[in-house]
């Protein structure tokens, strides 16, 4: 699987597992079997309420430590300078090893804490308890405003981004300040899998709507992070590098963007 640099030097890959929604019961499982497939990315959350799944799936994998790229997350209510410094030891301790990446999992502008949190995670890089941190739903401005008064720029950013909601003008601006742009949602639940550019691209390829769409987000330069309890689709998801869509067939893609945002309002979610 391809990689993505971070501008920190670090690299994350291009496709990994999102475990938002699987049952704490099952996830040391699911993680397990998706790491002996082959996949090297867990993307996980506090508020998932898994991620002690996500650590013991790590274990019974077999899979070296170094080998696999873990993200989890700062949780809304956890936010503030100190308050990010005991959630980071919290999910620690849950986890069984320091991650690799460390998000603010929203920004909630209305709490006027996310500079604070920021703060604290720079802490935490700096203490070498954590080797990226990035951000997760923030605007254009909220980027802004975190770079402008801290000097430290996210590694990455973690959006919706999916065919009916492309988020261009966004993806731009990452482009121009060396953050790395990572799909959450990115099938869009399914919504564009009959669309004509889809379905042309899968009877070109022999490849099935989902794998489509999960190889135009890595051509768009993202890193994404499908979920599936199957084993079957689990596999799919991760055999996207044998094909590549045309640039005629991208142009196509980048019509289906509708504005279409499946989840809450970065600007007022909190």
């Amino acid at each position: 699987m391809a990689v993505v640099k971070l501008n920190d030097g670090n690299r994350i890959p291009a496709l990994g597992l999102g475990i938002w929604q699987i049952p704490a019961d099952q996830t040391s499982h699911i993680v397990s079997s998706a790491l002996r497939m082959g996949y090297a990315l867990v993307d996980g959350a506090a508020i998932y309420g898994n991620e002690t799944g996500l650590g013991e799936g790590l274990r019974q994998s077999g899979v070296a430590r170094d080998q696999v790229f873990v993200t989890t997350k700062i949780w809304n209510d956890r936010q503030g300078h100190d308050e990010t410094l005991r959630a980071f030891d919290v999910s620690v301790a849950r986890l069984g090893l320091e991650p690799d990446l460390l998000l603010i999992h929203w920004p909630c502008p209305q709490k006027g804490l996310y500079l604070d949190t920021w703060r604290a995670m720079i802490r935490l890089r700096e203490a070498g308890r954590v080797k990226s941190i990035g951000v997760s739903n923030f605007m254009g401005d909220h980027l802004e405003r975190l770079i402008g008064e801290t000097g430290v720029t996210p590694v990455l950013n973690q959006i919706e981004l999916h065919p009916g909601l492309q988020q261009a003008e966004l993806r731009a601006l990452h482009d121009r300040l060396g953050i790395v742009t990572q799909s959450w949602t990115p099938l869009g639940k399914g919504q564009a899998f009959d669309a004509a550019p889809v379905q042309a691209v899968a009877a070109r390829t022999g490849k099935t709507p989902a794998q489509v769409i999960l190889r135009w987000h890595i051509q768009l330069g993202c890193s994404v992070i499908p979920r599936s309890t199957d084993a079957g689709r689990l596999a799919q998801n991760l055999d996207v590098c044998d094909f590549s869509l045309t640039e005629d067939e991208m142009t196509a893609m980048a019509t289906l963007d509708a504005g279409l945002r499946g989840g809450p309002d970065p600007r007022l979610f909190s």
